[in-house]
């Protein structure tokens, strides 16, 4: 069975969220089940990763977008070194850039870079079993393989799609229907949803089935999808939830390579208190209290505009008794707002912007995760915590709900209901409660390293679904 995962996001490539890191694990572990062939195909970027690797040019065309005609090149990975084929589209102007979003002509760009996809397979009479879309901007893919006669040659080839995070839809006025590829105009309330073209709607729609990064996620958007609720239940029929595993070669605490000092579960205590001091030391944190951490985008989704408010009132309530550290960007309130904390308190550490090693130091160290997330499809962080024996405090929501039992149930974490400071205060008090209880916390540790989040089960679910 020979699967093209279709993305914007791929780790190690390039890396904004969550997305990134599913995509660069589960074809490597989907490659590892029996006559599975499972490849990625994503956006050229201008990052370390293509001029570090040796790459061989295996197409070279041109399409039309509106009245503009662009040159596509699709450049593939020499060596595998991922554990998958790596097939990248390069469009100049357009697939050539720093950063997978943030611009303003982003429309435009996933277009171009899902007809560019398509030109090629189409091109070179290359049919997959399975064209796997993930997210919006590769969302017009399974409306397009089915009424685009440029690309009949992929006609009925089977599609799934998954939905990371549905509070992006990738909505455009109609306007831009003059750039998508010809299509049959009898279809097109595919694209549509209340007058715009919706790019998770026509997925949601087209696509041969439909998945979510967790179950407790895909129950949550019958009620609650930002205005996708009645579709999503009336395709019910082809929605699936699996959650997201962690690739275990990379979130490996005793071989991390980012790591000053690696453990596994016999020596984690003492290796984890090393660690404590060292990264304490380095920020100006006391290594004798216990070590809360936040990691990630600041969005309101993330529950990030909840954090000064955070930091303030813990500090204040525990008269100091405790530090917290917070590495993430995104919302510049919330950054400058930090800043000012970050001089007021000593007990308090800020790193802004997105820092793959400090990441891993941070899970190796703290004592606790903060993630207060108001929507949280799936969530890696509190997986990424565990395996690094930190004790998760989460919000009871999507995925957190279905990785993350409360300790007063015999769980792993500590779980809080409303996305509000006074329960974030509250479930930190609980934790300060049992940092105290030494053999409960040194027992909670070793139980949480031993928790199983590998990708195997996950992709074999996949495979389940692609057969289907």
């Amino acid at each position: 069975m020979i699967i093209y995962h279709l993305s914007t996001e791929c780790y190690p490539v390039a890396k904004v969220g969550g997305l990134a890191d599913v995509v660069g694990a589960l074809p490597k572990y989907q490659n590892k089940i029996k006559d599975i062939d499972a490849k990625v195909v994503m956006p050229w970027y201008n990052k370390s990763f293509v001029y570090d690797h040796e790459f061989d040019t295996v197409f070279d065309g041109f399409i039309h977008q509106g009245g503009n005609m662009l040159q596509v090149q699709v450049l593939k990975e020499k060596s595998n070194v991922l554990g998958f084929e790596l097939y990248m589209v390069k469009i100049p102007g357009l697939l050539d850039r720093d950063n997978p979003y943030g611009y303003q002509d982003e429309n435009f760009q996933f277009i171009a870079f899902q007809h560019g996809v398509l030109h090629w397979l189409s091109a070179m009479e290359i049919r997959p079993d399975i064209l796997h879309c993930h997210d919006y901007h590769t969302g017009l893919v399974p409306f397009m393989i089915e009424y685009c006669p440029e690309f009949s040659f992929l006609k009925g080839v089977k599609t799934v799609g998954t939905i990371h995070n549905g509070e992006y839809q990738g909505m455009m006025s109609w306007e831009m229907a003059r750039y998508l590829p010809a299509f049959d105009q009898y279809k097109w309330g595919l694209l549509d949803w209340n007058g715009l073209i919706n790019p998770l709607a026509s997925m949601i729609k087209c696509a041969s089935a439909f998945t979510t990064v967790s179950q407790g996620y895909l129950e949550e958007l019958y009620v609650s999808f930002r205005g996708l609720e009645s579709l999503v239940r009336d395709e019910f029929g082809k929605a699936y939830g699996i959650i997201n595993g962690i690739d275990t070669e990379v979130w490996n605490p005793e071989t991390d390579p980012m790591l000053d000092f690696n453990f596994n579960v016999k020596n984690a205590v003492e290796q984890k208190r090393k660690s404590k001091e060292k990264l304490c030391k380095e920020y100006g944190l006391k290594p004798e209290l216990p070590f809360f951490a936040f990691i990630g985008r600041f969005a309101t989704e993330k529950g990030a505009d909840l954090l000064p408010d955070i930091v303030w009132r813990s500090i204040k309530q525990s008269y100091g008794a405790l530090n917290i550290m917070i590495l993430g960007s995104g919302n510049t309130y919330i950054e400058n707002k930090l800043k000012e904390y970050d001089y007021t308190y000593t007990n308090f550490a800020l790193d802004l912007g997105y820092k793959e090693h400090l990441s891993h130091k941070i899970y190796a160290s703290a004592d606790f995760l903060l993630m207060p997330s108001r929507v949280e499809p799936c969530g890696l962080n509190q997986m990424y915590s565990m395996r690094y024996g930190t004790v998760p405090i989460v919000r009871y929501t999507g995925g957190l709900r279905d990785t993350v039992a409360d300790i007063s149930t015999g769980g792993a974490g500590i779980n809080f209901t409303y996305p509000g400071v006074d329960d974030v205060i509250h479930a930190m008090n609980r934790a300060l409660m049992l940092y105290n209880q030494k053999d409960m916390m040194e027992n909670l540790i070793h139980a949480n390293m031993n928790f199983d989040f590998a990708w195997e089960k996950s992709a074999e679910k996949y495979i389940a679904l692609y057969k289907n």
